[in-house]
């Protein structure tokens, strides 16, 4: 890869099922210490990126790289480069804030002394400190999330990728866990990939991919972006650009 190799770079990147595909030789960068805004109508295929960004799918054509590990041949180093907070939450409710932050500790190799100054660490980044004692089923939504970011936290990555997850929290508590991990890469340059189709979660200050049937419409900074194509806001900018897609599909 030429040029600057943190962050994650992705180049002519394809992938179908059945034969349909879902991304369509699709080149981008998510820049390092960044928030990066991943937004796209449904079945615009921010999935199937993401699965393939984490080593859940294989790439049938092109090339990504994580801080400069190149996914093919160094897949283990590039996801020991990044935390992952799904969709579906892989929380154990029985387990208190603090076991499950054990639990994901060990899932990463780490116990003892070390983990538990990345377990306090990451819980005191997501402001969780003074509920490590209780059960994840006592937390409320937006809680449970800042738990989710905070064991993908513990191994201490340079990336963090979320997949669309404010999904089900009602809108204050949506708008506190946006705001959450905008400062989370203000104060520690940590470099975010967050998956959404809702505008609102997304600051002027952020950089921005548009993924389209497959293809990537736009990526660079939100205010260069507006002022190149002459729009107001992003939801103007993003319903200019996806008009022709009607799909209801995933």
């Amino acid at each position: 890869m030429m040029g600057d190799s943190s962050g994650i770079t992705v180049s002519r990147l394809s992938f179908a099922y059945a034969g349909k595909p879902a991304l369509k030789s699709a080149s981008l960068k998510v820049r390092s210490g960044k928030f990066t805004a991943l937004l796209g109508p449904n079945g615009a295929g921010k999935s199937t990126l993401l699965s393939l960004l984490t080593g859940l799918l294989a790439a049938h054509e092109g090339t990504i790289s994580i801080n400069g590990f190149d996914s093919r041949t160094q897949l283990q180093q590039a996801l020991a480069q990044t935390g992952i907070v799904f969709q579906q939450s892989a929380l154990d409710l029985d387990l208190t804030v603090e076991q499950n932050m054990i639990y994901g500790a060990g899932l990463r190799g780490y116990w003892g002394e070390t983990a538990r100054r990345n377990i306090n660490h990451a819980l005191e980044r997501m402001d969780l400190t003074n509920r490590a004692r209780h059960r994840a089923r006592e937390l409320n939504g937006g809680h449970r999330r800042r738990l989710e970011v905070a064991r993908a936290l513990v191994h201490q990555p340079k990336v963090l990728i979320l997949d669309e997850p404010t999904v089900g929290l009602d809108i204050p508590t949506r708008h506190e866990l946006v705001e959450h991990v905008h400062q989370l890469t203000t104060d520690s340059g940590i470099t975010v990939l967050w998956a959404t189709h809702l505008v609102d979660e997304i600051h002027s200050s952020d950089d921005l991919i548009l993924l389209h049937q497959g293809q990537v419409g736009l990526n660079g900074p939100v205010k260069a972006l507006l002022e190149q194509h002459a729009h107001p806001t992003v939801l103007s900018l993003f319903q200019s650009l996806t008009a022709s897609d009607t799909r209801q599909d995933h």
